[in-house]
């Protein structure tokens, strides 16, 4: 289990010791917003690969949450994945995969309750977990609230994602803002770097999708 250690080095870059574990992270993380932002379904194949190995990372800087949220991230990159390969005939694209499509002002609403109601909850279990689980978790969790409406937003923008909604990129951003700034204060700067490339992707992401929403009507 050694590759899965965080002080295990892989090499050093500006005197930061980068391990194995956060270098293979980073570039998988990469690889699949790059293949996301595409709407190649590659992304999520790749996408399993990340977020196994960011499970191990998260817990031994002890940011739970984000622990957790690998967990599901798991689960839904194998759903994401069948989704966008199997969608009901009125909903294929011209490549017979899911097609692109705007939320409603429901689903709009259900988003800012989730977000909030779900980051204050797990923002105050977060902050017990050292308590409730001393035997599991030695430390107290780092930035509870922060790491919680990432993990809860992270969740809400990936089912979103699934179902191919362009609004899941304006989340992401938001979602990779804040990881930016919380990796970097708890120094696994090479995730922050990562997050500030994926706030990039994003971006890219959320043109493109519409670019390509836009495309449905003049091949119409």
């Amino acid at each position: 289990m050694t590759l899965f250690d965080i002080d295990y080095t892989f090499f050093s870059i500006l005197g930061y010791p980068l391990s194995y574990l956060e270098f293979f992270g980073t570039l998988s993380g990469i690889v699949a917003v790059w293949y996301s932002a595409r709407a190649n379904v590659w992304s999520w194949p790749i996408g399993l690969i990340n977020v196994t190995l960011s499970f191990f990372l998260f817990y031994q800087v002890q940011l739970y949450p984000d622990m957790f949220l690998q967990v599901f991230f798991f689960v839904t990159n194998i759903v994401g994945w069948w989704r966008w390969k199997n969608p009901r005939k009125e909903e294929e694209d011209l490549k017979a995969e899911l097609k692109i499509s705007w939320m409603n002002p429901r689903q709009m609403a259900i988003i800012t309750a989730t977000g909030v109601a779900g980051t204050l909850l797990m923002g105050f279990f977060a902050s017990r977990l050292h308590e409730f689980f001393p035997l599991i978790f030695t430390k107290p969790s780092a930035s509870p609230f922060i790491d919680s409406f990432i993990t809860v937003m992270s969740i809400v923008a990936t089912y979103y994602m699934i179902q191919k909604k362009i609004e899941c990129w304006i989340i992401w951003i938001l979602i990779d803002v804040t990881a930016t700034y919380l990796y970097f204060v708890r120094d696994i700067k090479f995730y922050s770097l990562l997050y500030l490339v994926l706030t990039i992707l994003a971006t890219m992401g959320l043109f493109h999708w519409i670019k390509q929403y836009n495309s449905y009507k003049t091949a119409a």
